[in-house]
């Protein structure tokens, strides 16, 4: 069951025993053993009938919601035993690698969720919580979702590998070359000349076109002109074509419109429908990828036992000072750097692109101008001064549209490996089935 479809608690069927157990009485635990069982032992871990019971109410209570006519309940009831089970899998394992969900992701979860209904993380909370539902059980929910989620990645996508040559036999079909295509924004105006026109016929649609064109250039209006004369479908949308793939276009079109740019008509095209007179509105994609590197330095300081944070800070500020008196930075960085990738190295970091570093770090490589030494600053690492040596625009195009396809592969594997995973993980635990 997804968790974006329907809010159902999931019990924690540990506690559940371990209350069951502390209870005093042998008759006490009689009472509410009978009030809930278990439905299925999985491996050292049980799905409880009431959880099962829940489970199948509420997407039995869905799919006749939708419209569509629900099979026999308890046929639902067995799908719903096999997931929650395979569910009871997957989070063990997520558990037993130490898997956790920190809180504020569970608050980054939910502030989505209450996006996609157009409410705020608070409305969203009161709503759920004025259904009768629990918040804890909610964020419970989340964490059991996300747990599952890196338990399938960690142990799925780690294991799909996508060769070069798969990535060019993709970008070489003809689903690649749709992906790589621009997208193309078009207005038409189509007069129409048929294959049997006379020529006085064709002479009169040409005049007609010529003085569209005319017209065109005194200031008129593109999309009045096509609902006033256009010929094609689309002349009541001001002959709009809407976003196309420049791949999916007739050849015509694509070299009537080459080289133009944003607003610019083209010349007109005669095809076997009659004369076209294209208008590019924007075109996207398919351009240069350029993005700024940086090839920057630094050194980090950790405060410790011996030394605070503002002794860390003064250091810093000393070395800074020393570097902005002509002191020789990769010496420095040497001796007293403590970033064991980067000290022996003088504090060399490289080149770097967007995305390579925290987010403090880089917006204050962005902020500095070439060869200034930075303020002493603060991120989760410790403390640095950072200088950034060089800067360049870099084009990234084919690497980016690689990783896309890369990207398209493995999530087409995911889709199939996921599903051969779960199966497996099934068929090796030990699932006894107690009471459905």
């Amino acid at each position: 069951m997804s968790l974006w479809n329907n809010f159902k608690p999931l019990h924690n069927s540990i506690s559940l025993c371990l209350i069951l157990c502390g209870l005093a009485s042998t008759s006490a635990i009689a009472k509410v053993a009978l009030l809930d069982r278990v439905a299925a032992i999985v491996n050292d871990d049980v799905v409880m009938l009431s959880e099962l019971n829940e489970r199948t109410e509420s997407i039995y209570r869905n799919i006749q919601e939708s419209g569509t006519q629900p099979p026999a309940q308890e046929i639902v009831k067995t799908q719903v035993l096999e997931r929650l089970i395979t569910e009871r899998l997957q989070l063990n394992i997520g558990f037993k690698a130490g898997v956790r969900i920190p809180d504020h992701e569970i608050d980054q979860a939910i502030t989505r969720l209450a996006a996609s209904n157009n409410l705020s993380p608070q409305d969203f909370l009161a709503n759920f919580h004025a259904s009768g539902e629990s918040i804890d059980a909610l964020r419970q929910q989340i964490a059991n979702e996300m747990i599952m989620s890196q338990v399938q990645q960690g142990s799925v996508m780690r294991g799909i590998r996508i060769s070069d040559q798969e990535i060019n036999n993709y970008l070489n079909s003809e689903e690649g070359k749709l992906m790589t295509s621009p997208d193309i924004e078009l207005g038409q105006i189509l007069i129409s000349v048929s294959s049997a026109s006379k020529a006085n016929e064709i002479n009169e649609a040409q005049e007609k076109l010529d003085s569209i064109i005319e017209q065109i250039n005194q200031g008129a209006d593109f999309k009045q002109l096509a609902i006033t004369h256009s010929d094609d479908q689309s002349a009541l949308d001001g002959g709009d074509l809407g976003w196309r793939k420049q791949a999916q276009l007739p050849s015509l079109f694509t070299a009537a419109i080459e080289g133009l740019e944003s607003g610019d008509i083209s010349k007109p095209v005669r095809s076997g429908a009659g004369f076209h007179l294209l208008k590019l509105y924007n075109r996207r994609g398919g351009e240069e990828q350029l993005i700024e590197q940086h090839f920057s330095r630094h050194i980090l300081l950790k405060p410790n036992q011996i030394r605070d944070k503002k002794e860390t800070i003064a250091l810093l500020d000393d070395i800074r000072s020393k570097v902005q008196a002509g002191g020789d930075f990769f010496a420095l960085a040497k001796q007293h750097s403590e970033d064991p990738g980067s000290a022996l190295k003088g504090g060399e970091l490289g080149w770097s692109s967007p995305g390579m570093f925290v987010p403090k770090f880089e917006a204050t490589m962005d902020s500095i101008t070439l060869n200034e030494v930075s303020a002493p600053f603060e991120s989760q690492f410790g403390w640095h001064i950072l200088q950034v040596t060089e800067r360049r625009m870099q084009d990234f195009s084919d690497d980016i549209l690689r990783n896309r396809a890369d990207n398209l592969l493995r999530q087409r594997k995911y889709s199939e490996e996921l599903q051969v995973w779960l199966q497996r993980i099934r068929d090796e635990a030990y699932v006894e089935i107690k009471e459905i």
